[in-house]
């Protein structure tokens, strides 16, 4: 089969259905979550039990940065081990979910204010894979990546975004994975066992990513920069804040916000999630 005639079908098959999926960001935090059976791991999988299962997975990730925007096409992505310094055992875990050439065609039709290469060498990098295993650990559901550009701005990638909100109506789970407020050069390696805890100002600014979030003020969030010392803070490098703001972007007239794992850990670095269903 073509791939033409194989994206024919697949647009066939993803038809919209009266059900809106949910679209998700996900604090991923440490690669460990990954094999560890913890709070945060459990609440991803009982998160997938109380959705619908999905026809196919879409992960924004933060650890997929790229010059133009990417989404990979091939029929089995590779599991990427992009850390140093675990164990052996998170470097030999294999996620081996199928890709979707067919969903990739209909993703880059969709994003029609920039070009779309199709990715044949990336796979699932840590900040899609050490969550989807626990999500869908039959491995069993096509899940992709779209790489973020990194030489855009947040009100790009915002915006972009938006694009996709069709494939939620088509059964598509969308998930924006990196985490709120990440800052690894201030984390309290001697504190990481205590549980929830935040430097005051990374508490602070959670909270007030929080509150506008709820309040569905997006305006604020993607001018992140203007929001004084605590966002300097939580944010030096955007690349794990990106994420959360094309989840904002899908956000629909009648979609529901809720919170989960709303937890610090190691005092510069929080798990904060968020669902729009």
């Amino acid at each position: 089969m073509s791939h033409l005639s194989a994206f024919n079908k697949f647009t066939r098959d993803l038809k919209e259905d009266g059900m809106l999926m949910p679209a998700l960001f996900i604090g991923h935090g440490s690669p460990m979550n990954g094999i560890e059976d913890n709070a945060f791991s459990q609440s991803w999988a009982a998160l997938a039990a109380q959705m619908p299962v999905p026809k196919a997975v879409l992960v924004i990730s933060a650890h997929w940065l790229s010059r133009g925007t990417r989404v990979t096409a091939m029929d089995f992505p590779r599991t990427i081990h992009d850390f140093g310094g675990f164990p052996d055992a998170l470097h030999q875990v294999q996620y081996p979910a199928p890709g979707s050439p067919e969903l990739a065609l209909e993703t880059a039709a969709l994003l029609q204010h920039t070009e779309v290469t199709l990715d044949h060498d990336w796979g699932l990098d840590h900040g899609a894979w050490t969550i989807v295993r626990h999500m869908y650990p039959d491995a069993n559901i096509p899940v992709l990546q779209l790489s973020i550009d990194f030489t855009k701005g947040p009100q790009y990638h915002y915006e972009l975004a938006a694009e996709l909100y069709d494939l939620r109506k088509k059964g598509v789970l969308i998930m924006g994975s990196g985490n709120m407020v990440h800052n690894l050069r201030m984390v309290a390696w001697d504190k990481l066992n205590e549980p929830e805890f935040g430097f005051d100002w990374a508490l602070q600014i959670n909270d007030r990513f929080k509150q506008l979030i709820a309040d569905g003020d997006h305006s604020q969030i993607i001018r992140y920069d203007q929001l004084g010392r605590e966002a300097q803070l939580a944010i030096p490098t955007p690349e794990h804040f990106w994420p959360l703001l094309y989840t904002l972007g899908l956000k629909g007239k009648s979609d529901d916000v809720a919170f989960f794992n709303d937890k610090a850990v190691g005092g510069s670095l929080t798990m904060t999630s968020v669902i729009l269903s």
